[in-house]
């Protein structure tokens, strides 16, 4: 564990100059002001989120839930941005969902008729799940960036990115057995195949107990676990543009591609990448990769145009 810890400070220690002073000059981005979360570019087409109720130890409101739906929809329809960094504001990644504040839309409802309660909590249910779809959906890749406290909701979250990274005080907890309800929101179905431990998976559920950095690491959970927060933000930061440097087309397609594998077969999975592939090689950015390779350019050199 204390070689991987060493290993992202290294990483960190070689993250390009353009980076750390993207990281240190970070502006606000005009479309995307919200009240529970807040954007800002990082460095050229990486824009980062924060999770941004640090007073609440970034716990989940119905404000955030709606706005991560907004934030996400429009992350994928904007050519700026290819790449996004998600992370907790303040001591905390997230304590999860702010049970005073959902309590009434969940708890309480005027109907009287049983069958119609049910229709309505389901369809609130399915409007806070969309809040993480959005993130799966989204075809440009998503790094979570975790301190602290992950739990409950986080969980939800987190599973839904792409690529999740830590820092070494990190810990992890799938919370809702302790409040009495199974989890809801994408834990259950996205865990599992993330992990790809059932056994694992099936306790952390049923016990509710803590998981701690190491520990996910050694199961999959993460890929990288930092010192501190601060190493992990520049670590991702740097991750990502490294991921923004490629063809979007390549990236993009490869996630919409790969997510579409986990939920089908191998074969099934291989008919989609050919009929995906016989538009999508006959991009120009084959050519000027192909270009670059021969004049023995870095891929970091070549610029592609946006998606």
């Amino acid at each position: 564990m204390a070689a991987r810890v060493a290993q992202g400070v290294r990483t960190v220690r070689r993250v390009s100059q353009a980076v750390l002073v993207g990281s240190r000059s970070m502006s606000a981005v005009a479309p995307y002001s919200f009240e529970s979360l807040r954007a800002t570019q990082v460095a050229d087409s990486v824009l980062h989120v924060e999770l941004n109720r640090p007073e609440k130890r970034n716990a989940m409101n119905k404000t955030l839930w709606r706005e991560m739906v907004e934030c996400f929809d429009r992350v994928s329809q904007d050519s700026d941005f290819r790449v996004v960094v998600i992370s907790g504001a303040g001591k905390m990644f997230t304590t999860g969902i702010d049970l005073m504040d959902m309590a009434g839309d969940m708890l309480q409802s005027e109907e009287t008729d049983v069958a119609r309660k049910a229709w309505k909590l389901r369809n609130t249910i399915v409007q806070f799940q969309e809040s993480f779809n959005g993130i799966e959906k989204c075809p440009k890749p998503v790094i979570a960036a975790v301190h602290s406290a992950c739990i409950g909701g986080g969980i939800d979250l987190i599973t839904a990115c792409d690529i999740r990274l830590c820092s070494q005080d990190a810990w992890f907890q799938v919370k809702e057995v302790d409040i009495g309800l199974a989890a809801d929101v994408g834990t259950l179905q996205r865990l599992p195949k993330v992990v790809g431990n059932a056994s694992l998976v099936n306790e952390l559920v049923y016990t509710a107990r803590k998981m701690m950095a190491d520990e996910a690491m050694s199961c999959g959970l993460v890929s990288r676990v930092f010192q501190d927060k601060e190493a992990m933000l520049e670590g991702a930061f740097h991750l990502a543009t490294e991921i923004a440097s490629k063809s979007p087309l390549a990236v993009q397609g490869s996630k919409l591609n790969m997510i579409y594998s986990r939920d089908h077969s191998v074969k099934e999975g291989l008919h989609y990448i050919a009929t995906w592939n016989m538009s999508m090689l006959q991009t120009e950015d084959i050519v000027k990769s192909a270009q670059a390779a021969l004049e023995k350019k870095a891929p970091k050199d070549i610029t592609y145009s946006k998606l």
